[in-house]
C-alpha cells in the first residue's frame, strides 16, 4: 500500500470535510489513517437506510464516545440530515468528524447544514509522482494517475467503467441532468476541449443545446470534482491579455478514454497535449497539498502571439510544459515575452530532455526531475 501525502493532521483539532472523486483512494487513506475510528459507510444499503430513517440514532450512539473521538462518515451527501447531528456533536460533545464523499454538490444544492465553518475542507487528488516509487512517466500519460488505473493490469478497460460508473452513479441517481445522452456528448466535447480555453457558444453548437446548458454543465463536472478550471493571468502591464478560463478533467486517464486515445508514444501532438495536463494535474495537486495561497493561472496574449502554460502566484513563476527532447529557442517565446512584462519572475521548461539544463535563463528539467523538485518545495517557494 502506497502512502499519500494528504496526512489530515488538522483532525487533532478540526472536523473536516474530504472531497475528492471517486477512486482517489479517500476509504483506503481513512482506514490507514483511523484503523480504530468509527466508521459509518452511507454505500452500504443496510447501513444507508438505518440512519436515512432515524438520523438521531447517529447522535445517540456517538454519544457513547469519549470528548476528542474521531469518526468518519464516508459519503455523506448521500444523508444530508446527518450533518444536522453532526453539527451538533462538535459543539455540544467535542468530537471530531471527518465527512468524506465525492461531491459537495447535493448538499449545498439541498441546503443541508455545511456546519458554519467548523470543518475544514480537503481534497484528495489522484497519485502524485512523489507517492509512487519509480514513478512511470509514459504509464501515467497514458492511464492517468487514479490509483486502479495506474497500478492495475486492463487500466483501458477499468477507464472505461470508471467513465461509466460515474455517469450511472453521479449523473444518474442524483438527477442532475434531464438529457443524459446529450451529456455524455458533451463530456466528450469538453474532453477535446481539455487544456484549451472554453469557448461556451462552440461547445453548445457542437453538442446541440444551448450555451447556457453547457455552462449548466461545466458546472455538474466542476462540483461533482471531475474537472476544474484554471483561470487565465489578467494582470496587465503592456501586453492585452485573453480572460476566458482553461478547463481541464481531474485526471489525464479520462481525457484519454473519452477521446478513445490509446497507446500515446513520444513525439506526438497526442502525446504531447497528455503530458501538458498531467503536468498541470501535478501543479494543482501540490499548490492544495501544501496549502498554499499562490493561485494557477496561464497567460494569453490577445493577439494570440504568445502563452505561458503555468504561471504561479504574482507572476513569481512562469511554466512552459514541451513533450521535446529538444527545447530550442522558439519553446521559450511566450516565457520571455512573459518575462519582459514582470522581469522577477522565474522561468522554467518542463521538457523530455534527458539532463537539465540553463537555457538563456531558463532553467529547462527533465520532467520527472522537475517533479522531483516541485514535491521538494524547490519550484514554489511557500
Amino acid at each position: 500500500m502506497l502512502d499519500r501525502l494528504l496526512k489530515l493532521n488538522d483532525i487533532q483539532t478540526d472536523s473536516l470535510f474530504l472531497w475528492g472523486p471517486r477512486q482517489t483512494g479517500k476509504s483506503t487513506l481513512l482506514k490507514q489513517l483511523f484503523p480504530d475510528a468509527p466508521y459509518y459507510d452511507m454505500l452500504k444499503s443496510e447501513v444507508f437506510s438505518v440512519y436515512k430513517l432515524r438520523p438521531s440514532q447517529f447522535r445517540e450512539e456517538c454519544m457513547m464516545l469519549d470528548e476528542g473521538a474521531v469518526v468518519i462518515i464516508d459519503e455523506v451527501q448521500k444523508i444530508p440530515a446527518l450533518l444536522d447531528e453532526v453539527h451538533w456533536l462538535i459543539v455540544n460533545k467535542g468530537i471530531n468528524f471527518v465527512l468524506c464523499g465525492s461531491s459537495a454538490r447535493k448538499l449545498k444544492r439541498s441546503g443541508a447544514n455545511l456546519l458554519g465553518g467548523r470543518a475544514l475542507r480537503k481534497v484528495l487528488h489522484p497519485f502524485v509522482s512523489a507517492e509512487i516509487p519509480d514513478f512511470d512517466l509514459d504509464r501515467a500519460v497514458n492511464y492517468g494517475m487514479l490509483p486502479r488505473h495506474y497500478l492495475g493490469d486492463n487500466p483501458k478497460k477499468r477507464l472505461q467503467a470508471y467513465i461509466g460508473d460515474y455517469l450511472q452513479q453521479e449523473i444518474i441517481a442524483e438527477a442532475l441532468v434531464r438529457n443524459l445522452d446529450s451529456f455524455t456528448r458533451f463530456m466528450e466535447v469538453a474532453a477535446l476541449s481539455d487544456a484549451e480555453m472554453v469557448n461556451y457558444t462552440k461547445i453548445a453548437a457542437d453538442c446541440g443545446v444551448s450555451s447556457k446548458t453547457v455552462k449548466e454543465y461545466f458546472t455538474i463536472l466542476e462540483e461533482t470534482l471531475v474537472g476544474m478550471y484554471v483561470p487565465a493571468f489578467t494582470k496587465v502591464i503592456k501586453r492585452k491579455v485573453q480572460v476566458a478560463p482553461k478547463f481541464y478533467y481531474f485526471d489525464i486517464g479520462v481525457v484519454n478514454n473519452l477521446l478513445h486515445r490509446g497507446n500515446l508514444t513520444r513525439g506526438t501532438a497526442e502525446y504531447g497535449h497528455a503530458f501538458e495536463h498531467l503536468i498541470i494535474q501535478e501543479l494543482v495537486a501540490y499548490l492544495d497539498y501544501s496549502e498554499s495561497d499562490k493561485r494557477l493561472t496561464f497567460w494569453h496574449t490577445l493577439n494570440n502571439a504568445y502563452e505561458v502554460d503555468a504561471v504561479i502566484g504574482n507572476a513569481e513563476v512562469a511554466i512552459e510544459i514541451k513533450s521535446s527532447t529538444n527545447v530550442v529557442s522558439s519553446h521559450l517565446k511566450g516565457l520571455k515575452a512573459f518575462q519582459e512584462d514582470f522581469p522577477q519572475c522565474k522561468l522554467f521548461v518542463v521538457s523530455l530532455e534527458e539532463r537539465p539544463r540553463m537555457f538563456n535563463g531558463v532553467e529547462v528539467w527533465p520532467a520527472k526531475e522537475f517533479l522531483a523538485r516541485l514535491w521538494k518545495g524547490k519550484v514554489i517557494c511557500p
